[in-house]
């Protein structure tokens, strides 16, 4: 009887504290480091004072801006390869708002992400690549600011900056100077960039991005490696997009741990597409075309020219050139 009553007051015991047991045993994870929970953690909570809507109208605005000023590539084949990586990475990151990408003729080789999905690559990071995994690391690495929602987080803490001056504080990481460039508006150096807290969590969760989208991780050290080399070999080449945060060393080593640490290796990765080599063979040839008959160097000399049969300033215009004389022009040095 005794052992009867034992055995039931066990078993009811244990259709109690089972889920309670199972609960404890199950360890809780870190959902930003944990690459299985994409599309179903919220990393984009936390302090911050604005709507997705006015969010979304916030980077709208910006968008519109930038475009006005700057010069937006139009080849479709460029551009909708550009976009179809994107919203490949999109798909397999926690974004929660839809993203428009688009392409910006210039070389310095940077992407930016505007609040609320506004998202712009520059020429210069595909002719800088040398696969797509690397152009996917960047890429994701911005995809991963909109997802986590730091443009207007950092606007939170009181960073703010109005419409007329474009607020670069929304472009982190890989941008910043690039972007001066190409859309030629002037703000204060602190507006460049986001927090270093930032920028960790946005290497973080890019890294698991492109990983599930498919692509080698360790393609987002490699491009990391790449600017570094330049930078080198071209001293204040590149710094100036890194201004407020570098590529240091310790940045790299820290992807590594990441890459090593929670992301699974996995038997095949994509590196690269034909799609990538087309579109960058595209790009150089559209450079070169852009650049015959000058350098970087020359490219902004004063030039002399002379319109077809016209004299030369200075020059007799009833003067007729020796025989075997060519009608180059010649130039003359001021008393």
């Amino acid at each position: 009887m005794n052992l009867k009553r034992t055995s039931l007051l066990l078993v009811v015991w244990l259709s109690v504290a089972s889920p309670f047991l199972l609960a404890q045993d199950k360890k809780p994870k870190n959902s930003k480091k944990d690459p299985d929970a994409i599309g179903e953690r919220d990393v984009g909570k936390g302090m911050n004072w604005y709507s997705i809507e006015k969010e979304i109208a916030m980077g709208k605005q910006y968008a519109m801006e930038i475009e006005r000023q700057a010069k937006i590539v139009d080849d479709p084949i460029i551009s909708e390869y550009v976009n179809r990586v994107g919203q490949n990475l999109v798909r397999n990151s926690d974004c929660k708002v839809p993203v428009t990408i688009k392409v910006i003729d210039t070389d310095e080789p940077n992407a930016m992400a505007l609040p609320g999905g506004f998202f712009f690559v520059n020429t210069g990071l595909v002719t800088l690549a040398e696969n797509e995994s690397e152009v996917a690391g960047v890429m994701g690495h911005e995809i991963a600011h909109i997802a986590a929602r730091h443009g207007t987080k950092q606007a939170t803490r009181g960073n703010l900056v109005n419409l007329a001056t474009i607020p670069l504080i929304f472009m982190g990481g890989w941008t910043g100077y690039g972007i001066r460039q190409a859309v030629s508006v002037l703000v204060p150096v602190g507006f460049l960039a986001f927090s270093r807290a930032f920028e960790s969590e946005a290497d973080l969760l890019g890294l698991q991005y492109m990983y599930k989208a498919g692509y080698d991780p360790n393609g987002f050290v490699d491009f990391f490696e790449r600017l570094e080399s330049l930078n080198k070999r071209k001293p204040g080449s590149i710094s100036k997009v890194f201004a407020s945060h570098p590529p240091t060393g310790d940045r790299i080593t820290t992807a590594q741990k990441n890459i090593s640490d929670l992301l699974k290796e996995r038997p095949e990765y994509v590196i690269t597409t034909s799609e990538f080599e087309e579109v960058k063979d595209r790009l150089l040839a559209m450079n070169n075309r852009r650049k015959v008959g000058a350098t970087p160097e020359d490219a902004n000399r004063p030039r002399l020219r002379k319109a077809p049969g016209g004299p030369i300033e200075g020059e007799n215009p009833d003067k007729k050139p020796k025989e075997g004389e060519d009608e180059r022009p010649t130039l003359k040095r001021r008393n």
